[in-house]
């Protein structure tokens, strides 16, 4: 089973062959990328990943875990019966290589993505593109570690300290995000977008359920820092790389007789 698990990796790579193509608006993917997006786009794209159900749920689900000592209970289970990785030694092998795979899947989008014909200029915007993320990801770890310390949670197996937020899930988040909305620059039918972005998803959550199986960390912990990772991945794209992709949310209204989950993507 550990041997599909760079497949994904593989496949956006292959992709990657056509990445010397331009996206719809004829500009390459990182020709836009800017340091000083300005104020507007700035607070639009932390609007924006605010909103984003993949960083509001799981901070919702973080304060859901704190009812009625869910999250220590939760962690104990997880760590003694190891439901999907059938050991504590195991479920850290696979959070290390989730991790991993995640950053791989990465980069291989980056390469992926069209960024221009001319060998020079697809250069230049690779690099520009690629700082972006490297800022991203770089934030992201600092604001764990910044976290990790301040806080000092006493992790679940007692062993040590630092358990908020968990580092492996940030990491994989971030890298996660960031490679989703790479897939959103590739001219790539419906059914395979799809398929890679479930996957893309299911690296952050396996990694974030390998480290709780563990006993490295509470889930409080790791939906914490789902989000987290999701939403300074989904914001340094959306502000600093210059692009306009389609938006895709999920939203719940209320309806007469009850509510409707509606599916909305934006043009």
């Amino acid at each position: 089973m550990r041997s599909a698990v760079p497949s994904l990796a593989m496949l956006c790579a292959f992709l990657g062959l056509s990445g010397c193509a331009t996206l719809p608006t004829g500009r390459g993917w990182g020709e836009d990328a800017t340091a000083v997006p300005g104020w507007e786009r700035v607070y639009a794209s932390a609007a924006n990943a605010a909103r984003d159900p993949w960083v509001w749920a799981p901070l919702a689900g973080a304060a859901l875990m704190q009812i009625d000592d869910w999250d220590r209970r939760t962690a104990d289970w997880a760590r003694e019966h190891t439901p999907v990785f059938g050991s504590q030694e195991s479920a850290k092998d696979w959070s290390d290589d989730l991790r991993r795979a995640s950053v791989l899947v990465h980069y291989a989008t980056i390469l992926a993505t069209p960024s221009g014909p001319d060998a020079e200029d697809w250069l230049v915007n690779k690099i520009k593109g690629t700082l972006v993320s490297v800022a991203a990801v770089s934030t992201t770890s600092a604001v764990t570690r910044t976290l990790k310390t301040r806080i000092d949670r006493r992790r679940p197996n007692d062993l040590a300290g630092e358990s908020f937020p968990s580092g492996h899930t940030s990491s994989a988040a971030v890298h996660t995000r960031l490679a989703s909305r790479n897939l959103e620059s590739m001219e790539l039918s419906e059914p395979t977008g799809l398929a890679l972005d479930i996957g893309l998803h299911a690296l952050t959550i396996g990694t974030s359920w390998a480290r709780i199986e563990a006993g490295w960390h509470f889930p409080s912990d790791t939906l914490f820092s789902m989000a987290l990772g999701n939403f300074l991945g989904a914001f340094f794209n959306d502000a600093f790389l210059g692009l306009d992709p389609q938006r895709a949310a999920i939203a719940l209204r209320p309806s007469d007789g009850g509510a409707l989950l509606e599916w909305r993507v934006q043009f």
